[in-house]
């Protein structure tokens, strides 16, 4: 969790269920603008009577339009990615709310600090756990965009993923730098995973994931999950769309 508290007597969030209780109520005092991003992108600290941090949000007005996703749907593709997230238990995506803010709706998001001592260009070619989790990630969301710099290694050793407003498309448009496993078996320990995340799709997580998705988006979803579980391997790049993400980082 974020560990910049807003004022001497606030504290940092304690745990996930604080984390998002925060984002979800606290009051965001914007700092800046992240101005590399292609959509707007700001950053603020959030904060209540006893609890503060650093957040990131992403209001709908300011997202840029794209051909091949719907217009003011990234943030809802934001919140879609956490909830996965969430049902894997693998906590891929650092605590995500969508809500009202400054400039309108949009997603708000706990901002965590990664280990600068980590070199992301060596270490995403790491044949690390946490990575290849995040991998099985990506192809259950379909995520068109992982970056190097969307990847955030954690000093603890946990690895957060960020930027998933390009997610759930119902074309194959996994675009990612963490092909190593391609083709390879996936561990038996995520299978499981899938095939509870399988139960959870066809149950709770699908009704959630129907208030930001079509329910077009989500039998896609349903029948990527289904098609890792026939397979058992991690997906190669189909030649139909560019494997590797522009720039990488």
């Amino acid at each position: 969790m974020s560990e910049q508290p807003a004022g001497p007597d606030l504290r940092p969030p304690a745990d996930e269920a604080e984390a998002l209780e925060l984002l979800r109520t606290g009051t965001i005092d914007l700092e800046g603008r992240m101005l590399d991003a292609s959509n707007v992108t700001l950053v603020g600290a959030i904060r209540t009577d006893s609890v503060a941090a650093e957040c990131v949000y992403k209001p709908v007005a300011g997202e840029r339009p794209l051909w091949d996703f719907p217009d003011g749907t990234l943030a809802g593709r934001e919140i879609s990615a956490y909830l996965v997230s969430e049902a894997t238990g693998w906590r891929v995506v650092p605590p995500t709310v969508l809500r009202e803010g400054p400039f309108g709706p949009g997603m708000v998001q706990l901002w965590v600090d990664g280990d600068e001592d980590v070199d992301l260009a060596e270490f995403v070619r790491r044949d690390d756990p946490a990575l290849r989790r995040m991998a099985v990630f990506d192809a259950v969301v379909n995520n068109a965009d992982r970056k190097g710099g969307h990847i955030i290694p954690m000093p603890d050793g946990h690895v957060y993923g960020v930027d998933h407003g390009i997610c759930f498309s119902v074309d194959p448009k996994l675009r990612t730098l963490l092909w190593r496993w391609a083709g390879r078996p996936i561990p038996l320990a995520a299978l499981e995973v899938l095939e509870k995340l399988a139960d959870d799709l066809r149950g709770d997580l699908g009704e959630q994931l129907h208030e930001h998705l079509t329910r077009t988006e989500v039998r896609c979803t349903q029948r990527r999950v289904a098609d890792l579980l026939r397979t058992k391997l991690h997906p190669e790049p189909n030649g139909e769309w560019p494997a590797l993400p522009w720039p990488p980082f």
